[in-house]
């Protein structure tokens, strides 16, 4: 007689997908969000991060008519290898650090989490998740303020590789390198991720109390306009420290040759050197990049999660 072969049930393949939903469902959002967003986001990294005194673009009509003229389309996706790689684990860790955030407090209680709660655990995802983002923006702002810098001194620079920066940083600042505005990354995240994770549950409760419904019945346009609300009350009320979070990130490697060393100096220095307006440099492309951007990224994150839930 011979030998069974014993195969696999499906609710044992199953088992493992599901348990890891929110990383499955985040990197498929970082995927999108990703090949939406990043044109959008080389405009405001390199409007933020020129010389107020002697900018380079005159605005974001020139700063996309310079990038396309001169580098081609594929200057728009500059440094997009970093997000790209790097946006699909941030943002499977942001959810689930955000579902590992509700689960706590869920737990400190009986019954389901209250609407504040939703925007605490939100802040405490931020925390978590900028020793990820973190040197993911480092890198990407790195590659994406090249073109200014080669503008600056034409000719007399060449535009480093992706992996001569990688290896730049830590052979400069060790372990330490690709965490250069760490502090400035949660000096946003916190706040905006309150913000944006916190509204985005708030808007789908208050939807289903209204219709009567579950959270899985919500219909793509309802989730995607829910998403691209939240993602612009996040870039709306916190671009300031996005700024500033930009003009750390893009600074040298070297240490001793950065000007923005500190948060409270390049907030004092910024402010010197332009006023207000200096704090919302870029907004314009990024208010155009963060409705459908967050948008879709959150709407894919809740079918996803949804549809191996339903398996």
């Amino acid at each position: 007689m011979g030998s069974q072969i014993n195969t696999p049930s499906p609710s044992m393949l199953l088992k493992p997908l599901k348990y890891s939903k929110d990383v499955v469902a985040g990197t498929c959002g970082g995927i999108v969000v990703t090949l939406i967003g990043h044109p959008f986001d080389t405009l405001k990294v390199r409007l933020q991060a020129q010389s107020i005194a002697n900018p380079v673009y005159s605005g974001v009509v020139d700063c996309f008519k310079q990038t396309v003229s001169k580098e081609g389309v594929r200057g728009l996706y500059k440094g997009m290898s970093s997000p790209l790689a790097g946006q699909m684990a941030f943002r499977a860790s942001l959810f689930t650090a955000f579902a590992q955030s509700k689960k706590f407090l869920a737990g400190q209680q009986e019954g389901g989490l209250t609407q504040p709660q939703f925007f605490i655990a939100g802040g405490m995802t931020g925390a978590v998740i900028s020793f990820t983002e973190g040197p993911v923006d480092f890198y990407k702002s790195q590659m994406q303020v090249q073109a200014i810098k080669a503008a600056e001194n034409p000719g007399t620079l060449k535009q480093p590789s992706m992996v001569e920066t990688v290896r730049s940083s830590i052979r400069h600042n060790g372990i330490r390198g690709p965490f250069q505005g760490v502090g400035a990354t949660m000096l946003r995240n916190i706040p905006a991720n309150a913000v944006y994770l916190g509204s985005f549950e708030y808007f789908k409760s208050l939807t289903c109390e209204k219709y009567s419904c579950k959270p899985s019945d919500l219909s793509v346009p309802a989730l995607f306009s829910m998403g691209g609300l939240a993602g612009s009350l996040y870039w709306a009320l916190l671009f300031p420290a996005d700024v500033v979070k930009s003009r750390m990130q893009s600074d040298s490697i070297v240490k001793s040759e950065r000007t923005y060393k500190t948060i409270p100096g390049t907030i004092k220095s910024l402010y010197r050197q332009g006023g207000i307006k200096v704090f919302y440099r870029g907004f314009l492309p990024c208010m155009m990049r963060s409705t459908p951007a967050n948008g879709i990224m959150l709407m894919t994150v809740d079918k996803v999660r949804n549809y191996i839930d339903g398996l």
